[in-house]
């Protein structure tokens, strides 16, 4: 016989696909999930933070979280924002801080400050120097990393701290050993989990995850989740973290600039499949880096299987 009469290898996966059974069925909605948010800078902005916050509650974080810039009215917004989210919506808030520009006095008076509005969760975090590229250069009475920031914050109150990590290596580290030994270092200093950098290849999470176990951490790392709406601008935070965007993204969003609805679900489609992956790989907690809006993590959680709880649902309301 010859061999034109059998089916490509492409042929056969693309058949397999079709009898698969499909990816979303049946899950039982064993995940959790958090959410990250940024201060918001105007009235406008407020208002959808509430509202995301409000749609996000019912599905009962295990904690939200809200992004810290350097600098006064930043770190106001921050503390406004998290004791906020704390005092009316009733959700585990954790408050973001770096070493930027702030000795360790300043840090001190700021987790403080965080401690008496009921903040018992804290993103600790190196920071970058603001220009993309610029070396960080530490504050002259402040701590030179997050490892010595993690042990400083310990020192100042019995925080639930986390740290970042970055599956496809920092831009600053000299290679994926030395960014593994440093996130190593900050967990080791005191820190109760990892929140990785976004990815878009769940191989690259696995990777990472085995990397990480044989480097001897035995803390969770949580997968960072940006569900991605506008390319340009995932690439610009790409840039800075050292995350790669597959080219095929680029195609899918090609000839959608004018039409956000379609976009909102094709980016929905691709983060939810993501998290599909994952969680064919053994993750059951789920970080979504939100930029201030609910829907598309709401859809991707609601994907996964997880349903609103009514004890949490009129508690933000």
């Amino acid at each position: 016989m010859s061999n034109r009469s059998f089916p490509r290898l492409d042929e056969m996966r693309e058949a397999q696909t079709a009898l698969d059974t499909p990816l979303f069925s049946g899950l039982p909605g064993d995940i959790t999930a958090s959410f990250e948010f940024f201060p918001p800078k105007s009235e406008k902005m407020e208002a959808q933070l509430w509202a995301s916050v409000q749609e996000l509650a019912p599905l009962n974080p295990s904690f939200v979280s809200v992004t810290y810039g350097a600098g006064g009215s930043t770190r106001e917004r921050t503390h406004n924002t998290v004791a906020r989210i704390i005092r009316e919506a009733g959700l585990p808030a954790a408050a973001h801080l770096t070493c930027v520009d702030a000795s360790k006095a300043e840090i001190q008076e700021v987790a403080e400050q965080y401690w008496e509005a009921g903040v018992r969760h804290i993103v600790a975090l190196r920071g970058d120097a603001g220009e993309p590229g610029a070396p960080f250069v530490p504050h002259p009475d402040g701590y030179k990393s997050a490892a010595d920031l993690v042990a400083g914050l310990k020192n100042i109150a019995d925080f639930e701290i986390s740290v970042a990590a970055y599956p496809e290596t920092h831009p600053d580290a000299d290679c994926p050993q030395s960014d593994l030994d440093n996130l190593k270092r900050k967990l080791d200093a005191g820190a109760t989990r990892a929140i990785s950098q976004f990815f878009f290849s769940a191989d690259t999470f696995f990777r990472f995850r085995d990397d990480a176990a044989a480097a001897g951490i035995a803390q969770p790392i949580l997968p960072g989740i940006l569900p991605v709406t506008n390319v340009a601008q995932a690439r610009k935070f790409a840039g800075a973290c050292g995350a790669k965007i597959p080219d095929w993204m680029d195609g899918l969003f090609e000839g959608l600039d004018e039409r956000p609805a379609s976009r909102q679900l094709v980016a929905a489609t691709v983060a939810a499949e993501l998290c599909r992956r994952l969680y064919a790989g053994g993750v059951r907690d789920f970080h979504f880096y939100t930029l201030n809006r609910a829907d598309l993590a709401y859809a991707i959680c609601h994907m996964l299987g997880m349903r609103p709880q009514a004890s949490n649902a009129g508690d933000a309301a």
